[in-house]
């Protein structure tokens, strides 16, 4: 397993989530299911940022999610100004670990936990988390 550490955010992306009307539920509220598409939206903006999608297709395998733990804190309402956050918090052999806060005008609103691996496109099955990607995070945890 690589260096984890609980205090540093590897990789951190940061961005400004707008709120859709038909993301509330009948009470006003930001339904519960669209945190899962924001968490989507965050890990696709993390690899447009740090690891393609794109050339990981090219080189035959991509990422799978896992697992999703969320922790909802506050409702978020229309008017509210939403701002995400995602890191990667652990990277093994194998597994990825990310993490990510979602925030409504400055305060936490949710907190979720997502594990992933990588795949082989042509067989399904897990390889290791590729070198460039460990030399990546190993860097970002030294600053």
């Amino acid at each position: 397993m690589l260096v984890k550490n609980q205090s540093s955010r590897a990789l951190e992306i940061v961005m400004n989530i707008p709120i859709k009307t038909y993301d509330i539920d009948f009470m006003g509220i930001v339904s519960n299911i669209v945190y899962i598409r924001w968490l989507e939206d965050l890990r696709l903006k993390f690899l447009e940022e740090h690891w393609q999608l794109e050339q990981q297709l090219q080189q035959g395998y991509a990422p799978i999610l896992a697992g999703t733990e969320i922790e909802y804190k506050r409702p978020i309402k229309l008017n509210s100004q939403v701002l995400g956050r995602l890191w990667l918090s652990n990277l093994g052999r194998l597994k990825w670990t990310i993490q990510a806060e979602i925030l409504a005008n400055d305060e936490l609103a949710a907190f979720a936990t997502q594990k992933g691996a990588f795949i082989n496109l042509d067989d399904s099955r897990p390889i290791p988390i590729p070198e460039e990607l460990k030399q990546k995070y190993c860097q970002s945890q030294q600053i």
